[in-house]
């Protein structure tokens, strides 16, 4: 929100309006990173579930959901 009030501030043509620039891209870079983590701990999430189907299926014989 600062980036975008910058920008209006400095009419798009200042030192103001520049900053607001590179918070926005600060803000797009802190989202994309946080982004990013969230799909990576999702995707471990999906490894262990299926690593506990797979040790179900070793003792039982057959898939959990089956």
């Amino acid at each position: 929100m600062a980036g975008a009030v910058a920008i209006v501030i400095g009419h798009g043509s200042n030192a103001t309006a520049a900053a607001g620039v590179g918070l926005l891209i600060v803000a797009l870079t802190v989202w994309l990173i946080n982004w990013m983590f969230r799909i990576s701990v999702e995707s471990n999430r999906d490894r262990d579930r299926e690593e506990e189907a797979r040790e179900y299926f070793s003792r039982h014989g057959r898939w959990p959901d089956e």
